[in-house]
């Protein structure tokens, strides 16, 4: 299951389509102004796309027979705390 992108929270900044190690978002269009999703099939589910973003826009939905050994993102730290 592909990862969800939040189109109104997006920000375009791309650093989820630079970290994916499996090029689940593929090639980007120019004029993009957020990431696409070519290879749904391809994501491991490492969470490494929702951990870089910024905007907090992406989001992974876990198949059932792997939520046994998924380990969710850390929650980062606001900066004012």
């Amino acid at each position: 299951m592909p990862p969800i992108i939040n189109k109104d929270k997006c920000i375009g900044c791309m650093n989820c389509v630079t970290i994916c190690p499996m090029d689940v978002y593929g090639k980007q269009e120019k004029d993009a102004k957020t990431p696409v999703i070519h290879y749904p099939d391809e994501c491991w589910h490492c969470n490494a796309c929702v951990v870089e973003c910024p905007a907090k826009a992406l989001s992974i939905r876990v198949p059932l027979p792997a939520m046994m050994v998924f380990v969710d993102a850390p929650k980062k730290k606001d900066a004012q705390q």
